[in-house]
């Protein structure tokens, strides 16, 4: 059993990792801004099916307030974790500024704090398709939302930059995600496509597999259904 804190517990890809964590017998930190939002959390279900109070453990999961751009905060609550999910995101925000904070943040505290392995949910739209064309750049791609596809791209820089100092992976769907899939336990990683999909249970899996038995290093990997 490890002990994993998740930054971002409160989206969906955020709540299935919960749900997997707890499912493998792991131990749950899941920050997010205001735990009073997220009376369900605590469940560590998918859909949040039992409630908790604000900083309130139940069922193997703490849910605390944290801000994952502050490197003292991340410090802070990471301390004693083995692990590191981070699926936050600020919609209110820059993306060109909150991604690379976040990064910097989550490389610099988790370090400081003795937690080993960092993931990071990522974006499809800057993995590399099989072409070796980032998949914005591809013909047809939507390009209203460039500028937060560039934000994920230059958080994805923030955590090269790190260098050595913490052993990260930033996961994707090869595509995007099937909003209204089911777990099946099986994906396969493959290069970004636009028509790709995979369930946010299925990407949880792939994610706590990449803590349990890490196999990829430092990279960006897309996933699919299986």
């Amino acid at each position: 059993m490890s002990r994993i804190i998740i930054f971002g517990a409160g989206g969906r890809a955020g709540r299935a990792a919960v749900g997997e964590a707890r499912r493998r017998g792991h131990r749950v930190t899941a920050v997010v801004r205001d735990p009073a939002r997220h009376p369900g959390l605590a469940g560590g279900g998918p859909d949040g099916a039992t409630g908790a109070e604000e900083h309130v453990a139940e069922g193997g999961v703490r849910v605390v307030a944290g801000d994952v751009t502050d490197a003292d905060a991340v410090a802070r609550l990471a301390a004693g974790h083995d692990a590191a999910i981070s699926a936050a995101a600020d919609l209110g925000a820059r993306p060109g500024a909150f991604f690379p904070a976040a990064a910097r943040a989550l490389t610099g505290g988790l370090v400081r704090a003795g937690a080993d392995r960092l993931l990071v949910v990522g974006l499809a739209s800057v993995l590399e398709t099989a072409s070796g064309t980032l998949l914005m750049d591809t013909p047809g791609y939507p390009q209203e939302y460039r500028d937060f596809y560039l934000g994920h791209a230059a958080g994805n820089e923030a955590l090269r930059a790190a260098g050595a100092a913490l052993d990260w992976l930033v996961v994707s769907p090869a595509g995007d995600f099937d909003h209204g899939g089911a777990r099946t336990g099986r994906y396969r990683t493959a290069p970004a496509a636009a028509a790709s999909r995979i369930s946010y249970a299925d990407f949880a899996v792939a994610l706590l597999d990449e803590i349990d038995a890490p196999e990829h290093r430092r990279t960006h990997l897309g996933v699919e259904e299986g």
